[in-house]
């Protein structure tokens, strides 16, 4: 689905960096806005915020989102105990050991597409030939779930999360389908494991013990749909702006495994995850009194960590972003988050990213955009856009 052409993500603006203050959600609840890279930081580190009383049952709502992320089953939605077990369970799949084991069958999926787009030959759109299916294919793999379209998966990724796409009943029906979906295929891994994500992740549940079987189908779900959703947007949203301002950097970007890794970090520290428009940040509440900032926060208070202002925070980040594309960053960029809920597909969006830039960039150096940035027409995702078509020459 598209909507009315806007500005790139990495021109998008977001909040000038400053003291915690507060501001209102759409619903009109109270929340500190926090937007300086040290305060986020340390929001996101502080045992003394947590996400789940965010979600209490015997809470009003404060993010009108049906969404499996904003879900308070989602991992991302967990404090404590109930969020550790979770995360055990996933944690080893993803790992760094474990995405270091897969960059040798993800790079040959990626060469495997390039084959077809220069057998293909010119015109081609690196939406639909490539930033798609590529990341579509490893989930495929990862958890065994070939029998699964990837129109269906994309469906479920643009409905399933509340994406601006989704009316209220397509909403509805696609978690349903994915809920039950993920929950039979849990059934069936039990069952029968195999050599996959699913199965992995199924029998390091039971061992670990304690988890709610809600928790895990979400889980699963998420995986499933959203697994291709991140790396989708960040490949498109990377190659529009490379192709389209950074020209230098592209033709480097071949040669070079070192650079192409910089250079992979200072792209996801550059363009935006989430639509900035779409909603403030992370939201948590404190559980006791605090100072952030130089600014008391109160027992029960709500927080929005702003990650994107503080990504682009001159305190922490001195100079044009838009320069250095090569240079290592001088802090770890917050777009994975940090502390105990650092992301834990980081690692495999890591080494799809950089592995789909240098590879594209070896193989077409003459990669040429046949459209201006200002023509582009948007995909809304799960809590990001990018870039409904790319066509290229070369």
């Amino acid at each position: 689905m598209s909507v009315a052409p806007t500005v790139p993500l990495h021109r998008a603006e977001a909040p000038v960096p400053g003291p915690p203050r507060l501001v209102e959600l759409p619903n009109g609840t109270p929340v500190w806005l926090v937007t300086r890279y040290d305060d986020v930081h340390q929001v996101l580190t502080d045992p003394r915020f947590g996400r789940s009383p965010v979600h209490e049952p015997d809470t009003s709502p404060v993010v009108d989102s049906p969404s499996l992320l904003d879900s308070r089953e989602a991992i991302g939605q967990q404090d404590g105990d109930a969020h550790l077990r979770l995360r055990r369970a996933v944690g080893r799949a993803f790992s760094p050991r474990s995405v270091e084991h897969m960059r040798p069958w993800v790079a040959a999926v990626v060469d495997g597409l390039l084959d077809n787009l220069v057998e293909k030959g010119p015109p081609a759109d690196l939406v639909t030939d490539y930033a798609l299916p590529l990341p579509c294919t490893v989930i495929h793999r990862l958890l065994a779930v070939d029998d699964v379209p990837i129109e269906q998966l994309l469906h479920w990724a643009e409905h399933a999360f509340a994406g601006a796409v989704a009316t209220p009943e397509e909403g509805d029906r696609a978690r349903s389908e994915l809920t039950a979906f993920a929950a039979a295929l849990i059934t069936e891994r039990r069952g029968a494991p195999g050599d996959d994500v699913v199965s992995s992740v199924v029998r390091a549940a039971e061992s670990e013990g304690g988890i709610p079987e809600a928790a895990l189908v979400n889980l699963i779900a998420t995986m499933i749909a959203g697994g291709h959703d991140t790396t989708m947007t960040m490949l498109s949203n990377s190659l529009l702006y490379l192709l389209t301002e950074q020209p230098a950097a592209w033709g480097r970007l071949a040669g070079d495994e070192e650079a192409a890794a910089v250079l992979t970090e200072r792209l996801l520290h550059l363009i935006p995850l989430n639509d900035h428009d779409e909603r403030l940040g992370r939201l948590l509440a404190a559980t006791a009194d605090v100072r952030i900032g130089g600014v008391a926060i109160r027992s029960g208070d709500l927080v929005a960590a702003d990650r994107v202002a503080a990504n682009r925070d001159p305190a922490a980040f001195p100079g044009n972003p838009h320069d250095g594309l090569f240079t290592p960053l001088p802090k770890p960029s917050l777009v994975f988050g940090a502390g105990r809920h650092y992301c834990l597909g980081t690692w495999l969006a890591r080494a799809e990213l950089q592995l789909a830039l240098q590879h594209l960039a070896g193989r077409l150096p003459d990669l040429r955009l046949t459209l201006t940035a200002d023509d582009i027409v948007w995909r809304r995702g799960a809590v990001s856009r990018s870039p409904l078509h790319l066509p290229v020459a070369w």
